[in-house]
C-alpha cells in the first residue's frame, strides 16, 4: 500500500509541476504579446462600459448585475484565468446564461463586436489581439452552443458557427 501511494504521490506531484510550468509558459507567452495583467484589467473596464451603454446588452447587464465592482472583478479574475491559465477563477458561467430568456447569436454576435471593438482601441500588438479575440469568440461559441443543446438538444450543437471573428 506505501509503495501504491508513493508512486501516486510521484505522478501526482509530476501532474501539477507540469501544470505549473504549463502554466507559467502561457502567462510568459500572453506577457510577451502585451497581454499583461494590467491589460486585462483596463480592457475588462474598457469593455464593461460599453456593454453598459449598449442598446441591445445594457439592459440585460443592468437587469442581473447588482454590484459592478464585483461583477468588474470577478471577469478580471475570468479573463485571467482563460489567458493566462491562472487558476482565479472557478466557477460555471453557463447556467447564468441558460437562464436568460431570448438569449440567442445576435446578442453574442453584439457582445463580440463590442468586444473586438474595444481590443482595437486598447491597442498592442496584432497578435495579442488575434490571441485574446480568437479566445472570446471560443466562449461566447461555447455558451451559445450550451444554451442551443439546452433549449433544443443536439439540433443546437454548433450553434455558434456563424459568429463575428477576430
Amino acid at each position: 500500500m506505501t509503495e501504491t501511494r508513493s508512486a501516486r504521490d510521484a505522478m501526482d506531484e509530476a501532474h501539477h509541476a507540469h501544470a505549473l510550468k504549463a502554466r507559467a509558459e502561457r502567462r510568459a507567452k500572453a506577457e510577451a504579446m502585451g497581454v499583461d495583467a494590467d491589460y486585462v484589467s483596463r480592457f475588462v473596464d474598457g469593455f464593461y462600459g460599453k456593454i453598459r451603454q449598449d442598446a441591445v446588452l445594457g439592459p440585460i447587464f443592468a437587469e442581473k448585475v447588482g454590484d459592478w465592482d464585483e461583477h468588474l472583478g470577478r471577469m478580471k479574475r475570468f479573463w485571467r484565468s482563460i489567458l493566462f491559465s491562472s487558476g482565479e477563477y472557478s466557477g460555471n458561467p453557463m447556467p447564468k446564461h441558460v437562464a436568460l430568456p431570448g438569449l440567442d447569436e445576435s446578442h453574442f454576435a453584439r457582445w463580440l463586436d463590442l468586444f473586438y471593438a474595444t481590443l482595437r482601441e486598447q491597442g498592442g500588438s496584432e497578435e495579442a489581439a488575434r490571441m485574446v479575440g480568437t479566445r472570446a469568440r471560443m466562449i461566447a461559441d461555447s455558451l451559445l452552443t450550451g444554451i442551443a443543446i439546452h433549449r433544443d438538444g443536439m439540433v443546437g450543437s454548433r450553434a455558434g458557427e456563424n459568429l463575428p471573428r477576430p
